[in-house]
C-alpha cells in the first residue's frame, strides 16, 4: 500500500496543474500549428497561471477499491492551494477500511503535500519541452472542445513523468485530458498502472475535476483509485473585510 500511495501521489501532482485560457476573440477554427508551437503556448499559459492564480480551495473525494480482497475506503479532503504551488490538506471525513486509509490514502495526501512544497518536484511535473518530447498526431474533440492531440514521451526516467497522450484545447491552449502510464515503474509491486485525468473550465482557468487510476498490484490484484474535485473557490480575498463575497476570476 505504501508503494502504491507513492505512485499515485506522483500521478496526482501534475494532474493538479491549472491552465489559463487565451485572450477572448481568438478564432474558433484551430490553426495548423507544430508541436513546438503548441508547447510554447502551453508554457506561456502556465506562466500566466503562476501570476494570475493566487489561491484556491477545492474539495476532493478519494475512493480506493480492491475487489479481490473486498477492500474499500473513502476520504474527503479540503485542499488549499497558494501561489506558486504549495498545497495544504485537511481531512474532512473518512470511511471504509482503516488499513487502506492509513497505508494508502493518508500517505498519498502527505506525499503530495510534501512534494508541492518542493520547487524541483513542481517543475518536474509540468508539461514542458524540457520534460517531454511531443508529437502532434492529429485533432480530436473532447466534450465539444476541438483539441490538438499530442503523443508525449518523457525525456527522462522518473515516476514524476508519464508516457501517453495529451488533449490540448485548440482555443485556450489548455490541457483538457491526459491518458498514460508512469515513465518509470515506481515499485516492483506494481506491474501495470494506467491513469486518466480530466480538466474543466472555471472562468479563465482549467482545473482538474476527476482522476482515475487502475493498478495491478502483485498479490493484491487490481486496485482502482478515483478522485473527484468539486466546490472550487478561486482567488478569494486575502483580508476578512467581506468574507461572504467571492471574487472568482
Amino acid at each position: 500500500m505504501a508503494k502504491l500511495s507513492a505512485c499515485l501521489g506522483s500521478l496526482l501532482l501534475f494532474s493538479s496543474t491549472p491552465w489559463v485560457q487565451a485572450d477572448e476573440g481568438q478564432p474558433t477554427v484551430p490553426p495548423a500549428l507544430s508541436p513546438d508551437q503548441v508547447i510554447q503556448q502551453l508554457e506561456q499559459r502556465d506562466r500566466l497561471r503562476t501570476t494570475a492564480l493566487q489561491n484556491y480551495t477545492v474539495t476532493r473525494r478519494y475512493q480506493v477499491e480492491n475487489k479481490r480482497f473486498h477492500k474499500r475506503a473513502e476520504m474527503v479532503v479540503r485542499v488549499t492551494y497558494t501561489n506558486p504551488g504549495t498545497k495544504k490538506f485537511e481531512v474532512v471525513s473518512e470511511s471504509g477500511s482503516g488499513t487502506v486509509r492509513r497505508l494508502a490514502l493518508r500517505r498519498l495526501i502527505q506525499a503530495e503535500e510534501r512534494s508541492s512544497q518542493q520547487e524541483a518536484s513542481r517543475q518536474a511535473t509540468r508539461i514542458t519541452a524540457a520534460n517531454y518530447n511531443l508529437r502532434l498526431i492529429g485533432m480530436d474533440e473532447v466534450e465539444g472542445h476541438p483539441c490538438y492531440l499530442l503523443e508525449a514521451t518523457p525525456t527522462g526516467k522518473s515516476d514524476l513523468l508519464f508516457s501517453g497522450r495529451i488533449w490540448v484545447d485548440a482555443r485556450d491552449f489548455a490541457v483538457v485530458r491526459i491518458e498514460g502510464s508512469p515513465a518509470k515503474n515506481p515499485s516492483f509491486w506494481l506491474t501495470k498502472v494506467r491513469f486518466t485525468h480530466h480538466y474543466t473550465k472555471f472562468g479563465p482557468y482549467w482545473l482538474p475535476t476527476s482522476d482515475q487510476s487502475n493498478s495491478n498490484v502483485r498479490i493484491f490484484g487490481r486496485t482502482e483509485v478515483t478522485v473527484e474535485y468539486y466546490d472550487y473557490q478561486i482567488n478569494q480575498p486575502a483580508g476578512p473585510a467581506n468574507p461572504g463575497e467571492r471574487n472568482a476570476q
